[in-house]
């Protein structure tokens, strides 16, 4: 099948362009998709496509992951996807507002497969009338790599600043105490200014496998969003090894604590936090348990699978309906 989408939320499309399929990325708008990461070692079933060559040979499937691609592809290769192509939308995104009665920007549109990445989002989001299927998160295993010999926490957030009570940022010192923690991810580096009296270093913001050949090294990984589908970069961390304190919240909720700390008490999470950098012996014992979490619930093969399961749902819902 030859699959039509943008590069966006490259992790995500990272491990879905593993499938055995033909993967296209359209080189045009709009903004912000940009081409597929070259620090990353793509398939050979993934290229860069142009719209003219698009135009005279169309794609059997669209995948949407942002609401603009939708009129993008309408406008530069002349077929509106759920219309005059089968057509799936990638739901990354709990509700921003309006929740528990959130309507999909895509309810009960005919034509369109909503795929939710977590169980807790499908719940949270109204789709009427549109199909729906939920495929969990599947990462590519960077291998067991964590060793914990930098007795301090990792935490991996973009714009952990901007983004503040969302990703939990704000919790940093009560979660930390005196203990200390690096932070990745793009604009970590206005971290340590935002948080005056706490031991925050900028870690550094790189790809995939550079980062995790860094966090491995940290003691002990730190994920307290409030309000998110499920990080890729708790679930890389997982498959690292490492052991992970998690805030109890949305999907993160279905983990179990024996990966190290899974609760919404603060106190606690500090205190396991405390226990995790002291005992190493504790910490491998929760990181080898998060490592077979991760490769039970969230591993490629599965989640490759599920995909090939939605695009055929996807292809068999009628298209041509207004």
């Amino acid at each position: 099948m030859r699959i039509l989408l943008w590069y966006a939320h490259g992790s995500y499309v990272n491990a879905l362009v593993r499938g055995e399929h033909e993967y296209l990325f359209l080189d045009e708008e709009p903004s912000g998709a940009g081409a597929p990461d070259p620090t990353v070692p793509w398939p050979e079933g993934a290229s860069i496509v142009g719209v003219a060559e698009l135009a005279g040979d169309p794609p059997d499937l669209v995948v949407c992951q942002r609401l603009e691609e939708i009129d993008a592809c309408a406008r530069l290769i002349g077929r509106t996807p759920g219309r005059d192509l089968p057509a799936v939308f990638i739901e990354h995104n709990t509700p921003a507002d309006g929740v528990p009665t959130s309507v999909h920007p895509l309810a009960d549109r005919p034509g369109w497969l909503i795929v939710h990445v977590t169980r807790f989002n499908a719940l949270l989001w109204d789709c009427g009338s549109a199909a729906t299927v939920v495929v969990d998160h599947g990462v590519l295993d960077p291998g067991r790599q964590w060793s914990g010999d930098r007795r301090r926490a990792a935490f991996v957030v973009n714009e952990p600043v901007r983004r503040w009570r969302v990703t939990g940022t704000d919790l940093l010192p009560a979660v930390l105490g005196h203990h200390g923690v690096d932070a990745f991810g793009i604009d970590g580096d206005r971290l340590p200014a935002a948080l005056p009296g706490t031991d925050v270093a900028f870690g550094g913001n790189f790809g995939p496998e550079e980062l995790h050949a860094k966090i491995a090294h940290n003691g002990v990984y730190l994920h307290l969003n409030r309000w998110t589908s499920l990080g890729l970069s708790l679930l890389e961390a997982m498959h690292l090894g490492m052991p992970v304190v998690v805030l109890q919240t949305t999907e993160a909720a279905t983990l179990p604590a024996e990966i190290g700390a899974v609760s919404l008490d603060l106190d606690k999470l500090r205190r396991r936090t405390f226990e995790l950098l002291a005992d190493p012996d504790d910490a491998a014992r929760c990181g080898r348990v998060a490592r077979e979490i991760a490769l039970e619930r969230y591993s490629l093969a599965p989640f490759l699978s599920r995909w090939d399961d939605a695009y055929a749902r996807a292809s068999a819902l009628p298209v041509g309906v207004p």
